[in-house]
């Protein structure tokens, strides 16, 4: 398949929530190799269609699961439950990244359980429930769908931490709106 460029915090279809998917087409079906080979590349543990430029409502994910293999698949049409309430948050446990702000981490209290409900691409309903890492990547696609980033998020001098930290790496002044996995590493963008 193909691994394709994924944009950048800035970028339009990034902040616009996604369409939801009426049928699971070829099309679709190479978008979903494409996000699967992109996320891979860019050693992520999840990557929402938006992220490559399409504004349809699909994730892909492959996260850590302590003591267990990886959880990896995709959700169509995705359905975000969040579970029990966020703890205070802890600055050194609670960092979060992201493909779209690539090579930044800020600290985010999410809740501790999660769970999405949609359909493969098999038309299957699918019910994906975790807690810890999973959680978060659950929740963190979902919001991309809906036209968040994580930095959306954050709060008082995180929020403005966040803010010169892209200013600094200047992707609106030098017109930088995607990156290629395969030739740039995150923390270089």
């Amino acid at each position: 398949m193909t691994v394709r460029d994924i944009t950048v915090i800035g970028h339009r279809a990034l902040h616009q929530p996604t369409k939801k998917v009426r049928e699971v087409t070829d099309e679709v079906r190479e978008l979903v190799a494409d996000m699967f080979d992109t996320m891979e590349a860019a050693e992520g543990v999840g990557l929402a269609a938006n992220q490559v430029g399409v504004r349809l409502r699909i994730f892909v994910y492959d996260c850590p699961v302590p003591g267990a293999e990886n959880a990896k698949g995709v959700v169509i049409n995705p359905v975000l439950e969040r579970l029990g309430a966020p703890a205070p948050l802890d600055e050194e446990e609670d960092g979060e990244g992201c493909l779209s702000v690539p090579g930044e981490y800020f600290p985010l209290a999410r809740h501790p359980q999660a769970r999405v409900t949609g359909i493969d691409l098999d038309g299957n309903e699918v019910v994906i429930e975790g807690e810890g890492l999973l959680a978060r990547c659950l929740q963190h696609e979902t919001d991309h769908l809906d036209g968040l980033l994580y930095v959306d998020r954050l709060i008082g001098p995180v929020k403005r931490e966040a803010r010169e930290a892209a200013k600094d790496r200047g992707w609106a002044e030098h017109g930088v709106t995607k990156w290629d996995p395969t030739t740039t590493k995150a923390e270089d963008v």
